[in-house]
């Protein structure tokens, strides 16, 4: 999607978004809380406190208040090429955040400034021979001992397939495996990729997602995430 199909959709995202997973019950909200919780997860298990987070893609800011929560006192970047989604973010009243309009190649920060980059379902909107250079301008932007977590749609699972034809705004987008993902951060220069899968379970089967944990391995889930390290 370019600019300008980004804007038209602001207005209505949530609505679309609504329509095209109304069969699992879930709604927007439900699953930027679920990435923001395993970012969170990952930061601590490691005991990584990050100072600076970049939300690559942010849309409509629906991770900002998630990730306010989880990460008091990090400054929050948010990160698009549509400036009326930024408009969105801003409206939100999140404390210690900033937006930032880009080109969609270069991204405006200087080497080395942030330590946590987060992206959720932006990628496959992305051309596909974009997707290296850009991963390499996020490596270059993050600090030493930084991380870039990744969430992407998984094209084996069924439902994510149904969801992405039920929705307007992916009308053009190409859905990428996680081994097809990986091997592109590498390519950009990542030293450790891991993946995990996620979203097992509908709504109406919430009771069996305490398993997702053990299920991470499978490649069935709804999504999948990556965890990079420069």
């Amino acid at each position: 999607m370019i600019e300008a199909e980004f804007d038209a959709v602001v207005a209505d995202y949530r609505r679309q978004h609504a329509q095209s997973v109304g069969f699992m019950s879930e709604d927007l909200d439900y699953f930027a809380r679920y990435k923001i919780e395993e970012l969170a997860k990952i930061c601590r298990n490691e005991g990584f406190n990050p100072g600076s987070i970049l939300d690559f893609g942010a849309g409509i800011g629906n991770s900002l208040k998630p990730l306010r929560n989880a990460f008091p006192k990090a400054a929050i970047n948010c990160l698009d090429v549509s400036e009326e989604s930024l408009k969105l973010c801003e409206q939100q009243g999140v404390s210690n955040m900033t937006t930032h309009a880009y080109d969609g190649k270069n991204l405006p920060f200087a080497d080395g400034t942030i330590d946590v980059a987060f992206t959720a379902c932006v990628f496959h909107h992305i051309p596909e021979a974009d997707h290296i250079a850009l991963l390499s301008e996020i490596r270059r932007c993050l600090c030493a001992n930084g991380r870039f977590i990744l969430f992407e749609h998984n094209p084996y699972n069924p439902l994510t397939q149904l969801a992405v034809k039920r929705c307007p705004f992916d009308e053009h987008a190409v859905l990428i495996t996680a081994q097809e993902m990986k091997r592109r951060f590498e390519a950009a220069g990542f030293a450790t990729v891991k993946s995990r899968y996620h979203v097992f379970f509908p709504e109406k089967l919430s009771a069996l997602r305490p398993m997702e944990s053990i299920l991470a391995w499978l490649p069935l889930g709804g999504q999948y995430s990556l965890d990079a390290r420069p």
